[in-house]
Protein backbone atom coordinates (compact mmCIF):
# COMPACT_ATOMS: atom_id res chain seq x y z
CA UNK A 1 0.00 0.00 0.00
CA UNK A 2 1.32 3.44 -0.96
CA UNK A 3 2.09 5.76 1.98
CA UNK A 4 0.74 9.29 2.14
CA UNK A 5 4.30 10.62 1.66
CA UNK A 6 4.60 8.64 -1.58
CA UNK A 7 1.19 9.95 -2.67
CA UNK A 8 2.30 13.53 -1.99
CA UNK A 9 5.49 13.00 -3.94
CA UNK A 10 3.39 11.60 -6.79
CA UNK A 11 1.16 14.69 -6.63
CA UNK A 12 4.21 16.95 -6.75
CA UNK A 13 5.54 15.05 -9.76
CA UNK A 14 2.15 15.30 -11.49
CA UNK A 15 2.00 19.00 -10.69
CA UNK A 16 5.46 19.52 -12.20
CA UNK A 17 4.47 17.51 -15.29
CA UNK A 18 1.38 19.70 -15.71
CA UNK A 19 3.34 22.99 -15.50
CA UNK A 20 3.94 24.92 -18.71
CA UNK A 21 7.41 25.26 -20.13
CA UNK A 22 9.16 28.58 -19.93
CA UNK A 23 9.13 30.40 -23.26
CA UNK A 24 12.05 29.37 -25.49
CA UNK A 25 12.91 26.44 -23.20
CA UNK A 26 12.03 22.78 -23.20
CA UNK A 27 13.59 21.96 -19.84
CA UNK A 28 12.55 24.81 -17.53
CA UNK A 29 8.99 25.20 -16.31
CA UNK A 30 6.87 27.92 -14.74
CA UNK A 31 5.48 26.88 -11.33
CA UNK A 32 2.85 28.39 -9.07
CA UNK A 33 4.80 29.02 -5.90
CA UNK A 34 1.72 28.84 -3.61
CA UNK A 35 0.62 25.45 -4.96
CA UNK A 36 4.13 24.00 -4.67
CA UNK A 37 4.57 25.36 -1.15
CA UNK A 38 1.19 23.91 -0.14
CA UNK A 39 2.29 20.45 -1.32
CA UNK A 40 5.64 20.79 0.47
CA UNK A 41 3.97 21.88 3.74
CA UNK A 42 1.65 18.87 3.62
CA UNK A 43 4.63 16.59 2.95
CA UNK A 44 6.51 18.10 5.87
CA UNK A 45 3.49 17.51 8.14
CA UNK A 46 3.13 13.88 7.01
CA UNK A 47 6.75 12.88 7.62
CA UNK A 48 6.36 12.60 11.44
CA UNK A 49 3.37 10.21 10.99
CA UNK A 50 5.44 7.94 8.75
CA UNK A 51 8.33 7.99 11.22
CA UNK A 52 5.89 7.05 14.04
CA UNK A 53 4.89 4.00 12.02
CA UNK A 54 8.53 3.02 11.67
CA UNK A 55 9.00 3.53 15.41
CA UNK A 56 6.14 1.09 16.04
CA UNK A 57 7.98 -1.46 13.96
CA UNK A 58 11.12 -0.81 15.99
CA UNK A 59 9.12 -1.19 19.22
CA UNK A 60 8.25 -4.75 18.13
CA UNK A 61 11.83 -5.52 19.01
CA UNK A 62 10.79 -5.42 22.69
CA UNK A 63 8.01 -7.93 22.02
CA UNK A 64 10.49 -10.25 20.29
CA UNK A 65 12.91 -9.92 23.21
CA UNK A 66 10.11 -10.68 25.70
CA UNK A 67 9.13 -13.74 23.69
CA UNK A 68 12.74 -14.90 23.68
CA UNK A 69 12.93 -14.43 27.46
CA UNK A 70 9.70 -16.38 27.91
CA UNK A 71 11.08 -19.20 25.79
CA UNK A 72 14.27 -19.18 27.82
CA UNK A 73 12.27 -19.21 31.09
CA UNK A 74 10.14 -22.06 29.77
CA UNK A 75 13.22 -24.05 28.81
CA UNK A 76 14.76 -23.34 32.22
CA UNK A 77 11.55 -24.45 33.93
CA UNK A 78 11.61 -27.68 31.94
CA UNK A 79 15.25 -28.20 32.83
CA UNK A 80 14.52 -27.60 36.51
CA UNK A 81 11.62 -30.05 36.38
CA UNK A 82 13.83 -32.68 34.82
CA UNK A 83 16.53 -31.97 37.38
CA UNK A 84 14.11 -32.42 40.29
CA UNK A 85 12.98 -35.77 38.93
CA UNK A 86 16.56 -37.00 38.67
CA UNK A 87 17.69 -35.96 42.16
CA UNK A 88 17.54 -39.53 43.54
CA UNK A 89 20.77 -40.75 42.07
CA UNK A 90 24.03 -38.93 41.90
CA UNK A 91 24.96 -40.03 38.39
CA UNK A 92 21.51 -39.16 37.05
CA UNK A 93 21.74 -35.86 38.88
CA UNK A 94 25.04 -34.98 37.22
CA UNK A 95 23.54 -35.84 33.83
CA UNK A 96 20.57 -33.65 34.55
CA UNK A 97 22.75 -30.70 35.48
CA UNK A 98 24.79 -31.15 32.33
CA UNK A 99 21.62 -31.31 30.24
CA UNK A 100 20.16 -28.32 32.05
CA UNK A 101 23.33 -26.33 31.43
CA UNK A 102 23.25 -27.30 27.76
CA UNK A 103 19.61 -26.28 27.52
CA UNK A 104 20.32 -23.00 29.29
CA UNK A 105 23.26 -22.32 27.00
CA UNK A 106 21.17 -23.09 23.92
CA UNK A 107 18.32 -20.94 25.23
CA UNK A 108 20.70 -18.05 25.89
CA UNK A 109 22.23 -18.40 22.43
CA UNK A 110 18.80 -18.50 20.78
CA UNK A 111 17.61 -15.53 22.82
CA UNK A 112 20.75 -13.59 21.93
CA UNK A 113 20.34 -14.42 18.24
CA UNK A 114 16.70 -13.33 18.31
CA UNK A 115 17.60 -10.08 20.06
CA UNK A 116 20.48 -9.36 17.68
CA UNK A 117 18.29 -10.07 14.65
CA UNK A 118 15.52 -7.84 16.04
CA UNK A 119 17.98 -5.01 16.68
CA UNK A 120 19.49 -5.40 13.19
CA UNK A 121 16.03 -5.40 11.60
CA UNK A 122 14.95 -2.34 13.60
CA UNK A 123 18.14 -0.47 12.71
CA UNK A 124 17.75 -1.40 9.05
CA UNK A 125 14.15 -0.17 8.99
CA UNK A 126 15.12 3.04 10.77
CA UNK A 127 18.05 3.67 8.43
CA UNK A 128 15.89 2.93 5.39
CA UNK A 129 13.16 5.31 6.56
CA UNK A 130 15.66 8.10 7.22
CA UNK A 131 17.36 7.49 3.84
CA UNK A 132 13.98 7.42 2.06
CA UNK A 133 12.90 10.70 3.69
CA UNK A 134 16.27 12.31 2.90
CA UNK A 135 16.03 11.17 -0.75
CA UNK A 136 12.53 12.67 -1.06
CA UNK A 137 13.64 15.97 0.50
CA UNK A 138 16.71 16.03 -1.76
CA UNK A 139 14.45 15.54 -4.80
CA UNK A 140 12.20 18.37 -3.65
CA UNK A 141 15.23 20.57 -3.04
CA UNK A 142 16.37 19.93 -6.62
CA UNK A 143 12.91 20.79 -7.98
CA UNK A 144 12.81 24.05 -6.02
CA UNK A 145 16.36 24.93 -7.08
CA UNK A 146 15.48 24.38 -10.75
CA UNK A 147 12.34 26.47 -10.36
CA UNK A 148 14.37 29.29 -8.81
CA UNK A 149 16.95 29.09 -11.61
CA UNK A 150 14.18 29.19 -14.20
CA UNK A 151 12.63 32.25 -12.56
CA UNK A 152 16.03 33.98 -12.42
CA UNK A 153 16.64 33.17 -16.10
CA UNK A 154 13.27 34.63 -17.11
CA UNK A 155 13.97 37.75 -15.05
CA UNK A 156 17.43 38.15 -16.63
CA UNK A 157 15.96 37.72 -20.13
CA UNK A 158 13.27 40.31 -19.34
CA UNK A 159 15.88 42.81 -18.06
CA UNK A 160 18.03 42.23 -21.18
CA UNK A 161 15.01 42.85 -23.39
CA UNK A 162 14.10 46.01 -21.47
CA UNK A 163 17.70 47.30 -21.68
CA UNK A 164 17.73 46.65 -25.44
CA UNK A 165 14.45 48.55 -25.85
CA UNK A 166 15.77 51.38 -23.71
CA UNK A 167 18.95 51.59 -25.83
CA UNK A 168 16.92 51.69 -29.07
CA UNK A 169 14.65 54.47 -27.75
CA UNK A 170 17.68 56.44 -26.54
CA UNK A 171 19.40 56.02 -29.93
CA UNK A 172 16.25 57.10 -31.78
CA UNK A 173 15.98 60.21 -29.63
CA UNK A 174 19.58 61.14 -30.37
CA UNK A 175 19.03 60.69 -34.10
CA UNK A 176 15.88 62.77 -33.91
CA UNK A 177 17.68 65.55 -32.03
CA UNK A 178 20.48 65.65 -34.64
CA UNK A 179 18.04 65.70 -37.58
CA UNK A 180 16.13 68.78 -36.44
CA UNK A 181 18.08 71.96 -37.25
CA UNK A 182 16.83 75.07 -35.47
CA UNK A 183 15.69 78.05 -37.58
CA UNK A 184 17.69 81.17 -36.61
CA UNK A 185 15.99 83.78 -38.82
CA UNK A 186 19.28 85.09 -40.18
CA UNK A 187 19.08 83.25 -43.50
CA UNK A 188 18.07 85.43 -46.41
CA UNK A 189 15.25 84.10 -48.45
CA UNK A 190 15.41 84.45 -52.21
CA UNK A 191 18.79 86.22 -52.39
CA UNK A 192 21.06 85.65 -55.32
CA UNK A 193 24.71 86.12 -55.49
Amino acid sequence: MMSRIEQLIGEIEEYIDSCKYQPLSNSKIVVNRDELEELLVELRLRIPDEIKQYQKIISNRDAIMNEARQQADSILAQANAQTNELVNEHEIMQKAYAQANDIIEQANQQAQQIVEQAVADANGIRQSSVQYTDDMLKSLQTIISHSMEGAQGRFDAFMTSMQSSYDIVSSNRQELTGAVMPVTGTEEIGTTE
